[in-house]
């Protein structure tokens, strides 16, 4: 399947530790990871190989929110065949459906995360990188968060 368009693309900007925001032929926006500490806080605990890890930062769905995915009223219809894709500075890509990051349809509890234990996400892990609480393994827990694409697919 082919995407039929792209809803929202976030670049990271590893260095300067920013995230701009394409949606469509809008604008870009971009958002400081200072300003996604403004956003209300979660910890979520990841399951690394054995070791129970604390993190802390934003939802994963409020910082699409941000940047103009609507869940407020549920998603319906097309919105449900639609992916977010994160990508890595190394190169390292995971989906998740949408609809598994929608507050009305289930409670992933996916941050953003920008600290572990307490402490800023070092260089081998951040700025920022994407905690997945529920599941077994670490695989869809992204370090390096570089980039996250909405893709709607074609019906």
């Amino acid at each position: 399947m082919r995407p039929i368009f792209v809803l929202i693309a976030f670049v990271c900007a590893h260095a300067s530790g920013q995230i701009v925001l394409r949606n469509n032929d809008a604008p870009p926006v971009t958002i400081a990871t200072a300003d996604i500490t403004k956003l209300p806080r979660h910890t979520a605990v990841l399951n690394d190989h054995g070791k129970q890890i604390s993190y802390e930062g934003a939802l994963l769905d409020d910082v699409l929110a941000k940047g103009g995915v609507d869940f407020d009223s549920g998603l319906r219809g097309k919105q449900l065949s639609t992916y977010v894709l994160a990508m890595a500075t190394d190169g390292y890509e995971v989906v998740y459906a949408l609809a598994e990051l929608d507050p009305t349809i289930a409670d992933s509890g996916v941050i953003v995360a920008d600290k572990r234990e307490g402490q800023p996400l070092g260089p081998n892990e951040g700025p920022l990188r994407i905690i997945v609480p529920n599941d077994k393994r670490p695989a869809r827990s992204l370090k390096l968060l570089h980039e996250i694409d909405v893709v709607q697919l074609k019906k």
